[in-house]
């Protein structure tokens, strides 16, 4: 039997723990910026995606229906083997245009994504049924902390982040988001999109 005079110590420091929380490097979605090559288009495209290509007046050249392979490639008349997956389709569309300026004059490309993959991520912490989600394409942290049954007692308002890797960063960028400000849909918190690999962690 602990006396009174310990708890009351161990439970002085539960509070002053809590009042010191702090929550490491972190960057607040505000001030998070993506890479530029990533600023185009609001999709990457994946390993799985149905893709079209169309080179115009060029029906000979244009493939419709591609399915992006395992290996992150796509097959295209004369060109062979191209990589699309981890590119946006105006990044995957001046790619092969670049590719086919020693075939066709001023070969003009467009590249829609037919069919998207579902966003892959983890939802980890204080919700009802952490773990893997699969969430449609565009779908931000409001739809991730749906999925995952909402929040237990002890989620903290401000203690929600999202760990994402980022090319040139040996760790994952921590991003961090008020919930009051998400929940009303203010500043870059309500057009913050996931991507597959995320990690969506409720503290």
């Amino acid at each position: 039997m602990k006396s009174p005079a310990l708890l009351w110590i161990l439970l002085t420091g539960l509070v002053l723990g809590s009042a010191c929380y702090r929550p490491g490097r972190f960057v607040w979605v505000d001030d998070y910026r993506e890479p530029q090559a990533q600023q185009d288009d609001n999709y990457l495209i994946r390993r799985g995606d149905i893709i079209t290509v169309n080179v115009w007046n060029q029906g000979q050249l244009s493939s419709p229906r591609l399915r992006v392979r395992d290996d992150g490639r796509i097959s295209l008349p004369l060109l062979n083997d191209v990589d699309a997956a981890g590119q946006t389709p105006a990044a995957l569309a001046r790619a092969v245009e670049q590719r086919l300026k020693d075939l066709v004059a001023n070969p003009v490309v467009t590249v829609v994504v037919d069919e998207a993959q579902p966003v892959k991520v983890s939802v980890l912490g204080e919700v009802r049924n952490p773990g893997n989600k699969q969430l449609v394409p565009g779908a931000g942290l409001l739809q991730a902390v749906s999925e995952a049954g909402g929040f237990t007692d002890y989620a903290r308002d401000d203690g929600l982040f999202v760990l994402r890797r980022e090319p040139g960063y040996q760790a994952p960028v921590r991003i961090r988001f008020n919930w009051e400000l998400l929940s009303r849909n203010e500043g870059n918190a309500a057009t913050f999109r996931l991507r597959t690999g995320d990690v969506v962690v409720v503290e």
